[in-house]
């Protein structure tokens, strides 16, 4: 989603902004600005549609400098996507304003601040902070004053960064629902929305809490809780290396990032199992504790975290332990009833996604036994708020659609499902066999990557489709799900997923020879019925795209097939679904769409 970058220093900022937005594309957006605090100027801005490329260009034909600055990449929420929408918004020139999340009372604001003879430039509720802010400043001299008044007048979610000429030696920052990060350097500070954009000037971070307000300058960082305390947040070393923005020699992120799998599964592993055992101290020393009274578990998500989730409940319900999913967004909105000793665990990439975000905030007030999060950012607020986290260690994942991300969160999910089942009588012959599937996974993703060239191949048929249809059974109809999120989301093919019993009440009424339906077929006690559905589509004329176990013996005409190889059973959902990514990435080269910032797309969704 948006993303904002912020510099107080010495020196000149201009280019550690840019920089900044630059590590910040991969989040999505739609126009890009930048306002820098000159020496004999005062406040300077600059604002451009479309790429952070388009604002490089407007800066090498205008070039601004200044020591202190903000800078915004924005994906449209209010108002269409154009100049006049970009951040910065300002206010004459008594200050200019960056902004994450959605102000809810904006409309309300707007007439008071129109009344108060304020005239309003765009169609954001951002612009309305930057005018109730000049407002407040006519009166209030003090800009951490200022802000504070500010944001006790809006209701919803933001991330926010101030910058006045009034006072050309500080920025104040403020975070409610979405998060902000401070990069701590000597005699020079940075704010950001991602701990990425920094990583080039500073490997120090302070992470701001819910409610926090802080006052930046060079030499120091003043932060305010929600009570308006001075309080301490503690600075951390980030392991993260800026080398990571690299595509090395892929032509995507999104491929680099298939490609990683192996490695990232592995290290999701690494000092989790030991021969044969899990060991579960990795998971914390509170979580012995709590995985002891789990009777149930509800997994709240978005996307394909959801889909993640949707797998795990088969996992987990076969060792004996009821579970439900929900998408984040509806669960928000509805009256759970919370089983006794139930376990609430969320899901996330980012751990920023608002929607997840609200809901387990939401949870603590409703019985739960306690929370976990699996995520892939360490620092994340949810990470932060949940009583246990296990961390994917995926690394940065820059691809808006999720593909590391999500075959480590199968991994975690699979590694929690092995911790519960021993409170149901897991024996130490089963628990180990269930860990050598896992030892053996990095592995058998190599291996499924060795098909790569035939997947291209594969994918040509899909060039002129403009629509398509993925079956599953089991916990395949997740992968199913998974794998047509992937073809939409980047292609922009439309693709549906249905269970394969399903075929029958609806969907068969799609199926012609311009309706490619693609199914995976494990060696699994559904595969007669999975082939018996296909038969179905093949009785319609539908084309077939297969992919197998080397077992399975297809009696069907016209369709391709693709063989992996030595799939273990436990873990076939998680090898299943890279065949499946690597179909719809190169489906979306052949469309010649954009694979590492599909339209309209965000890769962390901070708003509702």
């Amino acid at each position: 989603m948006c993303g904002i970058v912020g510099a107080v220093a010495q020196r000149n900022v201009v280019p550690i902004l840019m920089e900044g937005l630059r590590r910040l594309e991969y989040r999505g957006y739609d126009s890009a600005g930048i306002a820098v605090l000159t020496d004999d100027q005062g406040l300077q801005r600059l604002r451009s549609v479309g790429k952070v490329a388009e604002l490089d260009q407007r800066l090498r034909a205008a070039p601004l400098a200044g020591t202190l600055g903000i800078a915004h990449t924005r994906w449209a929420t209010h108002g269409i996507p154009s100049e006049r929408n970009a951040h910065p918004h300002v206010s004459g020139e008594q200050v200019a304003v960056v902004h994450n999340g959605i102000i809810e009372n904006h409309a309300e604001l707007r007439a008071e601040l129109s009344a108060a003879g304020f005239a309003f430039a765009s169609e954001t509720d951002t612009e309305v902070i930057a005018h109730l802010l000049a407002h407040i400043l006519r009166d209030e001299p003090d800009l951490l004053t200022a802000v504070r008044t500010a944001i006790s007048r809006l209701v919803g979610a933001y991330g926010l960064a101030v910058v006045s000429p009034a006072h050309p030696d500080r920025m104040v920052v403020a975070r409610a629902g979405s998060p902000l990060v401070v990069g701590v350097g000597v005699g020079e500070h940075f704010i950001a929305s991602d701990v990425f954009a920094l990583l080039p000037v500073t490997q120090h971070f302070m992470f701001l809490e819910e409610g926090d307000l802080a006052e930046i300058t060079r030499d120091q960082v003043r932060v305010f809780d929600a009570a308006g305390r001075a309080v301490e947040r503690p600075v951390k070393a980030s392991t993260v290396s800026a080398s990571t923005a690299d595509k090395g020699p892929y032509r995507h992120y999104m491929e680099k990032e298939i490609f990683e799998q192996p490695a990232v599964i592995a290290e999701t592993l690494e000092g989790r199992i030991y021969q044969g055992r899990l060991l579960e101290d990795a998971f914390g020393h509170e979580a012995k504790a709590l995985f002891d009274k789990v009777r149930a578990v509800h997994i709240i998500a978005c996307g394909t975290s959801y889909h993640a989730g949707l797998v795990a409940r088969y996992w987990l319900e076969e060792v004996g332990i009821p579970c439900q999913v929900e998408v984040a967004s509806e669960y928000r909105y509805r009256k759970v009833v919370v089983p006794d000793d139930c376990l609430f665990l969320t899901l996330s990439q980012s751990g920023e996604t608002a929607d997840t975000l609200a809901a387990l905030r939401a949870a603590k007030r409703m019985g739960y036994l306690g929370s976990v999060a699996v995520c892939n950012v360490p620092e994340s607020s949810l990470v932060r708020e949940s009583d246990v986290a296990l961390m994917t260690r995926a690394g940065p994942e820059i691809g808006v659609a999720s593909t590391k991300a999500f075959t480590t969160q199968l991994v975690a999910l699979r590694l929690l499902t092995i911790a519960l089942a021993r409170r149901r009588g897991l024996d130490a012959d089963t628990e180990r066999a269930l860990v050598e599937e896992l030892e053996a996974l990095p592995r058998q993703v190599e291996v499924v990557l060795q098909l790569n060239d035939a997947i291209e191949a594969m994918a040509r048929s899909f060039g002129d489709k403009e629509h398509a249809l993925f079956l599953g059974r089991g916990s395949f109809y997740p992968i199913a799900l998974e794998g047509a999120l992937k073809l939409k989301e980047i292609s922009y093919i439309h693709a549906e997923a249905y269970p394969a019993g399903e075929l029958k009440h609806g969907p068969l009424a799609l199926v012609d020879a311009d309706m490619p339906v693609v199914c995976a077929l494990p060696d699994d006690p559904l595969l007669d019925k999975v082939l018996s559905n296909l038969q179905e589509v093949r009785a319609r004329g539908g084309e077939l795209f297969l992919f197998s176990d080397q077992k399975v013996d297809i009696a069907l005409d016209h369709f391709q097939n693709l063989t992996l190889a030595d799939i273990c059973p436990g873990t076939a959902p998680i090898v299943y679904s890279v065949p499946l990514q690597l179909l719809a990435y190169h489906a979306a080269v052949l469309k010649g769409t954009d694979v590492d910032q599909p339209r309209n797309l965000a890769k962390s969704v901070t708003v509702e």
